[in-house]
C-alpha cells in the first residue's frame, strides 16, 4: 500500500511539494484553513474588480518553467504570459519618473541619461550578476540545507568576497546617482532584507529584474495558482478547503501519528507543513518542538504589509502596471522596518493597476488597483491607522501624477499585520517570510526536516531557500526530494 502524506496549508511551496510527491507515488492530502486555496496568493473578487491579494510580479520565469518540465509540461499548457513592456515606473519626484524597459539597451542608455557613463557601470554590473544567477540556480538555490559543504564549490568559493561586502556597498561604488542607486536596491526588497544587509552575492535578483524581465500571467497571479493545482490534480493530489489543523500528535518512536482537523483526528504517515513554521511547532508539545520562540524572536523577518485593494470609477493615467513611488528617503523607510521598528513617517508604496494590462480583471472603463506599504512586522495595527496611511499615499499619487484620484474610488478593502496572523498564522504578521541576510542563508535557515521528530517537514518560505514565489516553488521540490530519500 503506498504511503499517504498529508501538507497543511496551499501555498505555493505546498503545492510544489504535492505535485512532486503525488509524482512519486504518494497519496496526498491537502488541509487548507481557508476557503481558498493559494496561501497568500488569493484572490480578492467585489463588484467585477479582481485582485491578487498578494504576490503580484512574476520574475525568474525559467523556475515556472524548471518546475512544468519537471512533469513534462509547460506553463503555457494551464496559464498565458505576457512579458511587460516597460516592466515598471520608479517615480522620484512630481512628473519625475523613469520607465525600466523591457530592452536591456534602452534601460542602458536611461541610466546613461541621469549619470554619464552609468551605461556602461550597468553593463559591467549586469555581467557579474548575471554570472551570479547562474552560480545561484545550479550550485545554491536547489540544495536543501543541511550542511555547509553544500555551498562549496568551484564556482561558490570563488564568489566569498560577495558575502563580504553588501548591495548598499555596490551600488554606491558603480552609481553615484541616489535614484540609479534605489533602481539597484530595489529588487533585493523581494529577499526580505535592507540592501545594507543583503550580500553582494545577491545581486543575481538585479538579473532576474533588468535581464530576465518583469512577467505577468493573464487573470493574475492567482492564474498560476490555479494551472499549478490543476497539475497537482491531475496526479491525483486532494485538496481540503476550511481545514483547520489545530493539532499535531505524536508517538513514543518520535513520529508524527496524527493531525487534528476540523476537531477530528486523521491517522498521518508523512506529514509537510507549508504553513508558518512556527506557528506548526506551536501545534506539537513543547519537547517535540525544534525552535523556541526566543529563537524566531532572534530572527530577522522579511516585512510585513499594509495592503489597500481599490476599485476606481475611472482609468488612471501617468502609471504603468507595476509602479514604484521612491519620492521620499528610502533609508528613512528602512529603518522604520528594521532598525527602530515603526510606523514610516514617509512611506514608499508601490502600486499596481493590473486592468492596464488586462481588461479581464475590472469592469470596462474602471481600474483596479493594489497599493502597498512595506511594514515592520508585529506593528499595531488599527482602522484609524490604516485610514491615516491610506489618506497618505492617495495624497501623493494624486500629486506626483498631478491628477485627481479620491472622488473616483467605488471601494477600497485593507489587509494588514493582523489579517496575516489571523489569515496564515504568520508569525509576527510578516508577509514574506524570513529575511534572507548573510546568516540566514541555506544551512543557517530552519532545517525542512524536523530534527526531533522523524516523520515531519516543513517547506516554504521560512525554510530553504528563502521568501519569494521561485523560492517557494523550489521549496517544494526540494522537501519532496528529501522525504522520498528518507521513506
Amino acid at each position: 500500500m503506498n504511503k499517504k502524506v498529508s501538507i497543511i496549508g496551499s501555498g505555493f511551496a505546498s503545492i510544489s511539494a504535492a505535485c512532486y510527491l503525488a509524482n512519486e507515488g504518494y497519496e496526498v492530502n491537502v488541509y487548507e484553513k481557508n476557503e481558498q486555496l493559494g496561501g497568500r496568493a488569493r484572490q480578492f473578487i467585489h463588484k467585477g474588480f479582481k485582485f491578487d491579494m498578494g504576490p503580484t510580479w512574476y520574475w525568474m520565469p525559467d523556475v515556472f518553467e524548471s518546475f512544468f518540465e519537471d512533469f513534462n509540461k509547460k506553463p503555457s499548457d494551464y496559464y498565458h504570459l505576457d512579458r511587460l513592456g516597460p516592466a515598471y515606473r520608479v517615480y522620484f519626484g512630481e512628473q519625475d519618473y523613469m520607465d525600466i524597459s523591457d530592452d536591456l539597451n534602452e534601460i542602458k542608455e536611461a541610466f546613461e541619461f541621469v549619470e554619464p557613463n552609468a551605461g556602461d557601470a550597468l553593463t559591467s554590473f549586469l555581467s557579474k550578476a548575471e554570472k551570479n544567477y547562474k552560480v545561484a540556480i545550479k550550485d545554491l538555490v536547489y540544495k536543501p540545507g543541511l550542511s555547509p559543504l553544500e555551498l562549496v564549490s568551484k564556482d561558490t568559493i570563488l564568489e566569498v568576497p560577495q558575502f563580504l561586502s553588501t548591495i548598499h556597498d555596490i551600488a554606491k561604488k558603480k552609481f553615484k546617482s541616489p535614484r540609479l542607486r534605489q533602481i539597484i536596491e530595489f529588487p533585493v526588497l523581494f529577499l526580505g532584507a535592507k540592501p545594507s544587509m543583503t550580500p553582494a552575492f545577491y545581486s543575481f535578483m538585479n538579473f532576474a529584474d533588468l535581464g530576465l524581465g518583469t512577467w505577468y500571467p493573464k487573470g493574475g497571479m492567482i492564474s498560476v495558482v490555479e494551472g499549478m493545482i490543476r497539475l497537482a490534480e491531475e496526479l491525483g493530489v486532494i485538496f481540503h478547503k476550511n481545514a483547520v489543523v489545530s493539532k499535531i500528535s505524536t508517538d513514543e518512536f518520535k513520529k508524527v501519528k496524527s493531525i487534528t482537523v476540523n476537531d477530528k483526528e486523521l491517522p498521518v504517515d508523512l506529514l509537510v507543513s507549508g504553513a508558518d513554521y512556527a506557528h506548526t511547532e506551536s501545534l506539537l508539545i513543547k519537547q517535540d518542538q525544534v525552535y523556541s520562540k526566543s529563537y524566531w524572536d532572534k530572527k530577522v523577518m522579511a516585512p510585513s504589509s499594509l495592503l489597500f485593494y481599490v476599485g476606481l470609477d475611472k482609468k488612471v493615467e501617468q502609471v504603468l502596471h507595476h509602479t514604484l513611488f521612491f519620492d521620499v528617503s528610502f533609508d528613512d523607510h528602512a529603518k522604520a522596518i528594521y532598525d527602530d521598528p515603526s510606523w514610516p513617517e514617509k512611506p514608499l508604496f508601490y502600486a499596481s493597476f493590473p486592468s492596464i494590462t488586462d481588461s479581464s480583471v475590472a469592469p470596462k472603463g474602471k481600474e483596479a488597483a493594489i497599493f502597498l506599504i512595506p511594514l515592520a512586522p508585529d506593528l499595531e495595527d488599527t482602522e484609524a491607522l490604516r485610514e491615516q496611511y491610506f489618506d497618505i499615499i492617495i495624497k501623493r499619487l494624486e500629486k506626483l501624477t498631478r491628477q485627481e484620484i479620491r472622488s473616483s474610488i467605488l471601494f477600497k478593502e485593507s489587509y494588514c499585520v493582523q489579517d496575516f496572523k489571523d489569515d496564515y498564522n504568520s508569525f509576527k504578521g510578516n508577509a514574506y517570510g524570513m529575511a534572507n541576510t548573510l546568516m540566514q542563508t541555506a544551512f543557517l535557515r530552519p532545517k525542512l526536516r524536523s530534527k526531533k521528530i522523524k516523520n515531519l517537514y516543513f517547506t516554504g518560505q521560512l525554510t530553504v531557500p528563502g521568501p519569494g514565489v521561485p523560492p517557494s516553488l523550489i521549496s517544494g521540490k526540494l522537501v519532496s526530494e528529501l522525504l522520498t530519500k528518507d521513506n
